[in-house]
């Protein structure tokens, strides 16, 4: 704790001075132009990642980087009402979504539920992956790094197509008016494989990709 209060004293004397231009026009209002999901996972920084900046991105941040599916309940919603509030009030109109490797979401599906008993709505939460799993085990595979892969992989897909039952988002998408990614983050390369939903593949990002 000690380590980070002196990091965050040195960013009010130093850090803040670099872009303190940019603070101050971002004092009134945002207008970030991407909505970024991913996990809770400590490894995955977004901003460290896209080498964003304070107020390009919407970050919404969950176990598993898993979108539920659309719905309206009296229960407090957070990743559903942010989802509203970067569509319908900032208007946003890129996504992407991003997993990543070694996801502990991803691998506790697997794992028996006893191992989490005193962890009971995080096992609620990882339910919405069941179906996945059971995609996944179809390949009856033993190869554990392959079904974590797959696992992950899925699971941006899955949630690709949950975000699509919010409204209007499946008509914008389909008439060109927003643009949705998956994104699988490698941690120990460094690598981004993105998901076209259009061609429903993963490629490895590239230099020409990022200039379409």
């Amino acid at each position: 704790m000690k380590a980070l209060l002196e990091r965050a004293v040195n960013f009010m004397e130093e850090g803040f001075l670099e872009h303190k231009e940019l603070f101050e026009s971002l004092q009134n209002s945002q207008d970030p132009k991407v909505l970024f999901i991913t996990c809770t996972d400590s490894r995955v920084v977004p901003n460290l990642i896209t080498k964003s900046l304070p107020g390009d991105l919407f970050t919404i941040r969950n176990i598993a980087n898993i979108i539920p599916p659309y719905r309206i309940s009296d229960e407090f919603l957070a990743t559903t009402s942010a989802i509203e509030y970067a569509l319908c009030v900032l208007n946003i109109k890129t996504i992407i979504v991003c997993g990543h490797s070694d996801c502990g979401g991803c691998k506790a599906i697997f794992d028996e539920p006893s191992k989490y008993k005193n962890a009971p709505n995080f096992l609620s939460w990882i339910k919405m992956m069941t179906p996945i799993k059971k995609e996944v085990l179809k390949f009856s595979s033993d190869d554990k790094a392959k079904i974590a892969w797959m696992t992950e992989r899925l699971n941006v897909i899955n949630s690709i197509e949950n975000l699509l039952t919010y409204p209007n988002v499946e008509s914008d998408f389909e008439e060109g008016k927003i643009d949705i990614y998956g994104w699988h983050y490698i941690i120990e390369t460094g690598e981004i494989f993105s998901y076209d939903p259009r061609a429903g593949t993963f490629k490895l990002l590239s230099a020409d990709e990022s200039k379409k």
